[in-house]
């Protein structure tokens, strides 16, 4: 008989496990004061980073009638920054997400994905009760730390805040990459290819590790540290062979915002994509006032994943893009 695609592709078993799961986020967060809320999945803007594509619409309605494109969100960053903006205070969002890009073991165009802010907190802080909340969901060790320079000295021993492009491509080279190398212009794709193939694979995996001061390179909006501006308070959590989460000590600045978006598309055009417009009402929303702040997003698909054993997305989600 040939597979049935219209039943789900997680174990309704599994999916009583997420429910649960997911009430005991959303009670970590209410015990802490932080308020949950929502934010619109089509978005007037789309995002200039050149490594996210996004999914595109048109609504036709009053004052619309030759059409008003809109974009799936890829993230609801840049509408909870607006409510910060406007006074909400420590807020989070479980929010579907979604990304046109690869199908697989670990992703699906719609995904879930929790996010939250924290004002006044640094990303340290913030890397602090996450480590709260890994060890409450899924009972495991208390995380590890280590900094993106010293863990790429550690596996690699290459320092990648101050390793040329040549020489990148020589390490590269070593490890099978060459091909990839040769025609490569940019450090931070070099940087990051040797740091999904053989760093991610040797961290995290007795324990949940952070991995914080990403390359100011690497990090669009996120603060430059104060006593290394090479560096931004960005930091990722890894966790037995999957990138969980991504957080960012945020930036405030609207007119570094506005730069860095600018830089974004001169990036896409030299990768042969096209620029994108820059949202305006999220530069809008810094420029009246954005708090001290650290967020960060955590796939919660990938989480699930974790906290019941599974090995694939599509078996902790009801319908994967296959059964759409």
């Amino acid at each position: 008989m040939s597979e049935q695609l219209w039943m789900p592709s997680a174990k309704v078993a599994t999916l009583r496990q997420r429910a649960m799961i997911l009430q005991k986020i959303r009670a970590f967060f209410a015990e802490r004061d932080v308020m949950e809320v929502e934010t619109p999945s089509l978005c007037a803007a789309s995002v200039t980073d050149a490594h996210l594509a996004t999914f595109s619409t048109e609504y036709i309605g009053p004052g619309n009638s030759a059409g008003l494109p809109l974009y799936l969100q890829t993230s609801p960053e840049f509408a909870m920054k607006r409510l910060l903006a406007a006074g909400s205070g420590a807020i989070y969002q479980i929010a579907k997400a979604f990304r046109n890009e690869e199908s697989g073991k670990h992703h699906n165009p719609e995904f879930t994905m929790l996010e939250w802010y924290r004002p006044d907190f640094d990303e340290f802080a913030l890397m602090t009760e996450m480590n709260e909340l890994m060890v409450h969901i899924l009972d495991c060790q208390p995380c590890t730390s280590i900094s993106y320079q010293q863990v790429f000295m550690d596996v690699l021993a290459i320092d990648p805040l101050s390793v040329g492009l040549d020489e990148l491509k020589v390490e590269a080279a070593k490890y099978g990459y060459g091909d990839i190398a040769a025609v490569e212009t940019q450090r931070d794709t070099l940087l990051q290819l040797l740091f999904c193939m053989e760093i991610e694979p040797k961290i995290g995996q007795q324990a949940p590790c952070f991995v914080y001061h990403f390359p100011a390179s690497q990090a669009a909006l996120a603060q430059l540290c104060a006593d290394d501006k090479r560096v931004a308070g960005r930091f990722e959590l890894y966790y037995k062979g999957m990138e969980l989460a991504n957080g960012f000590n945020e930036l405030t600045d609207a007119t570094e915002q506005a730069t860095r978006f600018t830089q974004d598309n001169h990036l896409r055009v030299e990768m042969g994509l096209s620029p994108v417009d820059i949202d305006k009402h999220f530069l809008d929303a810094l420029d009246y006032g954005l708090p001290a702040c650290s967020g960060v997003a955590l796939g919660i698909d990938r989480l699930i994943m974790l906290a019941t054993g599974k090995s694939t997305i599509k078996d902790v989600i009801a319908f994967d893009i296959a059964r759409a």
